[in-house]
């Protein structure tokens, strides 16, 4: 057997590739061949080389492959008059197709094909949270989390784009797309055994964890695997999924050819 997946170079463009690729998948689905596809969504995301989009493909299938997923999340947070800072989370549903009641962040969802990212975080904030127009136009970019994560369904090469939204002490988030069942405000340092419990969505974690460290709650001081923490939260995928393609190029360039 051979142990990798090759697409036809006879097909010509964008739209061959993901026609192609789709009738695969549907037929792996339909025969139950792979557990992920339990999951399928009607919902793509874009498969890339560098900037270059070359396919698309249903979100459920990308760990398959170790294709990088891309998401954005917010941080809702309060600065509340008795609690100090504080931050929002939400309980997924139980009816979602992954991860079912697991605590979350407030706002979180993957970048599909045709969305941009600040697009999509107005987007899934106005979804799952409710959240208006004359707050959400507040929300502020933090950077991104990087990292691995790997489960019976695949792996996950995932890149968050991070946003921070302070909320006002009166505001309380209210689902709108069924894919939440609760919100809760806690206190930023009671928020470290939560994210850590068996009850949190695992790769949720880095998102949280980075809130706490730029905000001060997670310090060097009190916390002894600080570098580590930080260094894990920003995986260097992009070097990482890039390595192989220049090597390849190097070695087309000298006349090898690699398998």
């Amino acid at each position: 057997m051979r142990d990798i997946v090759e697409l036809n170079p006879a097909f010509r463009d964008y739209a061959e590739r993901s026609e192609n690729v789709d009738k695969v998948l549907r037929q792996f689905k339909k025969d139950a061949t792979f557990v992920t596809l339990k999951g399928w969504r009607e919902e793509c995301y874009d498969v890339k080389a560098g900037h270059n989009s070359l396919f698309k493909m249903d979100r459920s299938a990308t760990c398959l492959f170790g294709i990088r997923n891309y998401g954005v999340d917010i941080n809702g947070f309060v600065r509340h008059p008795t609690k100090g800072l504080c931050i929002w989370l939400q309980q997924r549903s139980d009816t979602k197709q992954t991860w079912p009641g697991k605590w979350d962040n407030m706002v979180g969802g993957g970048l599909s094909v045709g969305f941009g990212i600040m697009e999509t975080a107005v987007k899934e904030a106005a979804e799952e949270a409710s959240i208006p127009e004359n707050l959400v136009k507040n929300l502020v970019s933090a950077g991104c989390v990087s990292f691995l994560f790997e489960s019976e369904r695949g792996i996950f090469p995932n890149t968050e784009f991070v946003f921070d939204l302070e909320l006002p002490p009166d505001f309380v988030p209210t689902n709108a797309d069924g894919e939440v069942q609760a919100f809760e405000l806690l206190p930023a340092n009671q928020c470290l055994e939560k994210v850590f419990s068996a009850d949190f969505k695992t790769t949720s974690c880095p998102v949280v964890i980075d809130f706490l460290i730029r905000h001060g709650v997670i310090t060097a001081e009190n916390e002894s695997n600080f570098t580590q923490i930080v260094e894990l939260l920003h995986v260097p995928l992009q070097s990482l999924y890039s390595y192989r393609t220049k090597i390849d190029c190097r070695n087309v360039e000298n006349g090898h050819r690699t398998a």
